[in-house]
């Protein structure tokens, strides 16, 4: 994130920092204060741990980063998207320690039912206001900072058409800086080239530059050290922009190792609390669904049972998180369980797909099992499917990216199968569009995203007539 503080207003903006961060846990309890007074209940020991516990686990649900996306445009629709989403698995994380310490019928279900509706709006609201604050204190005129950017190829222009889109930065763009000639640039670039880059140095002690953006290629690094030496006199900011986007990126960010800086170019995006809420949600998930679905999870086992020889549960070998293998579970659908190095995937109309079998492969029960993988940790509810160790072996040469899809772990459902690719990859293409979607996936995870997902599943399932 690029460095949004000035010597004059830095506090100022770190309060405000400071303040979006806890917000959320903020609101949290004190609609949970108002709403019990509001009914003349008695703020007892039970509501104040209510209250304590509640505000904990929105501290981590809601982290309240400022980022240089957030509030342009103003977009309340996807910041109460987001809210909602974390909302309702705090929602669901206090109903478990209700259920599991018998403590439910303490409480009042008036006042909980209030405190669950009101406070996620409130909580976006109360973000939306902050965003507004921040995006108004730094586009004031007092701290609107200049920008020249050494580099006018593409990836200076897309830098450029950024900050552009993104006035909450208070950036304002002086031109470029190129040693190409103003012919070759002058029908891509809609700011002034300045001069080359042996003139930037003087320009911006000249002109008050705050903010310099190096945009050359890494083949060119020792221009880039040159330039570097060369403004070490200003006090400008410098930003070195690499052009790593030649490649494919999966969670691209930086980090160091005792103070030596580095750059993630392909990482899992469940790090740190990320990591946490998607644990969190795939344990709460999975065991409100195997409580509800129980029943019928028995009544499968007793059909497959009665209707054809062999195991209720089928085992599988698949490829698990960082590609090791595991086994998952699926109610049994075939008169076979084939686990060999050679894995025929089921066609339609495929004999070997028993009758019950057919109705659990439609509705897609016949993966209610894999619920319980999530909860040994084996798989997530969304992610990329966990294909055979056969198809592996067979499409990892073929599909670029393929292996990256284990970076995280399995899914039940992921995004591949809510946009058309469920079921039979009988071509390289198929699994290639499948393989896309999951990498798209790792890029932009968000629990919003998970949550959408799931929803979608739902649909896809009721209305997918081609599923066998």
């Amino acid at each position: 994130m690029i460095s949004t503080s000035h010597a004059n207003h830095e506090f100022p903006y770190a309060v405000l920092v400071a303040v979006r961060r806890v917000s959320a846990a903020l609101v949290t309890m004190a609609a949970l204060y108002l709403t019990t007074h509001a009914y003349d209940t008695v703020l007892d020991e039970t509501y104040q741990a209510l209250l304590i516990i509640s505000g904990l686990i929105a501290l981590i649900f809601f982290p309240g980063k400022y980022t240089n996306t957030d509030i342009l445009p103003l977009r309340f629709w996807s910041i109460s998207l987001s809210v909602l989403s974390r909302w309702f698995l705090l929602i669901g994380i206090l109903l478990l320690l209700a259920y599991a310490t018998k403590t439910s019928s303490i409480f009042s279900r008036r006042v909980l039912f209030t405190w669950f509706l009101v406070t996620p709006p409130l909580i976006a609201l109360s973000r939306l206001l902050i965003d507004v604050l921040i995006s108004r204190f730094l586009t004031s005129a007092g701290n609107t900072r200049r920008v020249v950017i050494a580099g006018a190829d593409e990836l200076g222009h897309e830098l450029a058409s950024k900050i552009q889109s993104c006035p909450q930065l208070g950036l304002k763009i002086d031109g470029f800086f190129d040693d190409r000639s103003i012919d070759r640039l002058a029908k891509r670039a809609p700011y002034s080239l300045l001069g080359n880059l042996k003139q930037l140095p003087v320009y911006v002690r000249e002109h008050g530059t705050d903010l310099i953006f190096i945009v050359l290629p890494i083949r060119k690094i020792q221009r880039v050290t040159d330039l570097l030496n060369q403004l070490h006199d200003t006090t400008a900011s410098i930003y070195f922009v690499p052009d790593v986007f030649v490649f494919d990126l999966i969670q691209c960010r930086t980090n160091d190792i005792d103070g030596l800086p580095i750059v993630a170019l392909c990482e899992t995006p469940f790090q740190g609390t990320e990591g946490l809420i998607k644990a969190i949600s795939d344990y709460a998930i999975a065991s409100i669904v195997l409580l509800l679905m129980s029943p019928i999870m028995i009544a499968i086992a007793i059909a497959i049972k009665l209707t054809s020889p062999g195991s209720v549960i089928f085992k599988q070998r698949r490829y698990g998180l960082d590609g090791r293998e595991i086994i998952v579970y699926k109610f049994r659908s075939m008169i076979v369980s084939e686990d060999s190095h050679h894995v025929k995937q089921a066609t339609r109309d495929d004999k070997r797909v028993t009758r019950v079998g057919a109705f659990l492969r439609k509705t897609s029960l016949d993966e209610l099992p894999q619920f319980i993988n999530v909860l040994q940790g084996r798989m997530s509810v969304v992610g990329p499917r966990p294909h055979a160790v056969a198809h592996n072996e067979e499409y990892r040469p073929l599909i670029k990216g393929y292996m990256m899809r284990h970076k995280v772990n399995p899914g039940i459902t992921g995004l591949a199968q809510v946009m058309g690719y469920r079921g039979e990859t009988d071509t390289v293409d198929a699994m290639q569009k499948r393989v896309e979607c999951d990498l798209e996936y790792l890029r932009n995870w968000s629990l919003t995203l998970d949550l959408k997902i799931i929803v979608k599943t739902i649909f896809v399932v009721l209305n997918d007539k081609s599923a066998y």
